[in-house]
């Protein structure tokens, strides 16, 4: 399994909007960077991700599932841009702010600690891990 990070504003599409989807959860849609889509590229079905929350309020506040691996973004006839869908899976105990990725040195090599702006990124083992304890689960 591999982790990654999905981030959205909230006041566009938030945790919230995501829960409401279910099960069959939503298209990450609306992608135009080639890095983030080439990692949604690499994305397996049953990979894990953090969902943040970028300006407003940028930080994780939840765990979401790949459930349908890259395929055409149905928000554009442009065939470079994939996507894929995921599902919320729940809410961490505990919000992780960006304010303390930066401050932890466990996590000094997270891209989101360096490259606050990349949408979708990849997230190593180790530093799920971290993540996890620091929201609490």
């Amino acid at each position: 399994m591999q982790y990654w990070l999905f981030k959205s504003e909230p006041d566009v599409f938030g945790w919230d909007d995501l829960v409401a989807r279910g099960e069959a959860g939503e298209e990450w849609d609306g992608v135009r960077n080639y890095q983030a889509r080439n990692n949604m590229r690499e994305m397996k079905k049953g990979d894990r991700g953090l969902f943040y929350h970028s300006n407003v309020g940028k930080e994780a506040v939840g765990i979401v599932e790949i459930v349908a691996e890259a395929h055409p973004d149905s928000t554009t006839d442009d065939a470079r841009w994939e996507c894929v869908d995921v599902k919320a899976v729940e809410r961490l105990p505990r919000p992780v702010p960006l304010a303390v990725v930066k401050a932890e040195p466990r996590l000094k090599d997270m891209a989101l600690a360096g490259n606050s702006r990349l949408s979708v990124q990849p997230v190593t083992e180790a530093e799920w891990a971290v993540m996890m304890e620091l929201a609490g689960r």
